[in-house]
């Protein structure tokens, strides 16, 4: 390579790096500025579009939050990135490829058009349930097709792809596969199946308890076994079974 090619392209990868620098500032100012204090219990989940595990968690995990009363003690966070890569010249490659890549941006807008998790959860739900037909079925039930294009043609889609990137990539114990999901900060590891027990237990706020939280079916004693945790791995994507980690 020259040495006039070779500035040239060492010049564009710093504008690249600068541009993505940036964008996880400017993503996570946004971010803080948004989630504030609150003793709600915060909830997140690190997951990727097309990835069969997720769906069936957010279609039937995650809507036991705003099923129940739940939802008023939870902060949900929905961080579409997953075991996505981020490579030296910034190019996102996705476990699933590009069709996820599109989904998982259509998403991130989706969730910057509605803020309230209650209101960009069902149209994420949607597209995950039916991710062949989304786009006629999801913006005719949910609106904002406008919007979410708009977002998802321009830079602020990678804006949001790459904060989501750095909030993923950035994890504490680091993510093995997805989905990934953390109670005030903390892996549940494979206790998906306890997810609203777990909530409940980890509310510390003022507030009475929802109703959902003394039902009867969360007071099972727990027993510690082996079960089938159904997952894709950050380098693979293979069932495997898993021992109790807590």
């Amino acid at each position: 390579m020259s040495k006039k090619k070779n500035t040239f392209y060492n010049g564009f990868l710093s504008h690249r790096l600068l541009f993505f620098c940036l964008a996880c500032l400017l993503f996570t100012v946004s971010y803080n500025f948004v989630s504030g204090e609150s003793d709600k219990v915060k909830l997140n989940l690190y997951y990727e579009s097309l990835c069969p595990y997720c769906q069936s968690f957010i279609a039937d995990g995650l809507v036991k939050i705003f099923d129940s009363d739940l939802h008023k003690i939870t902060d949900l966070k929905l961080v579409p990135f997953g075991n996505a890569h981020v490579s030296d010249n910034l190019t996102v490659t996705c476990q699933h490829g590009e069709e996820e890549c599109k989904l998982n941006a259509i998403e991130a807008c989706a969730i910057r058009t509605w803020p309230n998790p209650n209101v960009h959860y069902w149209f994420i739900r949607c597209i995950e349930n039916d991710p062949a037909n989304w786009e006629s079925s999801c913006f005719a039930q949910y609106g904002g097709e406008k919007t979410i294009k708009d977002c998802y043609s321009s830079d602020l889609s990678k804006t949001l792809i790459f904060g989501y990137a750095n909030q993923t990539l950035s994890l504490k114990p680091k993510h093995i596969y997805v989905p990934w999901v953390t109670v005030n900060s903390k892996p549940l590891y494979n206790h998906y199946d306890d997810l609203v027990a777990r909530v409940c237990k980890a509310f510390k706020g003022k507030a009475p308890l929802p109703k959902i939280c003394h039902s009867s079916a969360l007071s099972k004693s727990p027993e510690s076994k082996v079960v089938k945790l159904q997952v894709s791995y950050a380098d693979d994507a293979f069932n495997y079974q898993a021992k109790d980690l807590n």
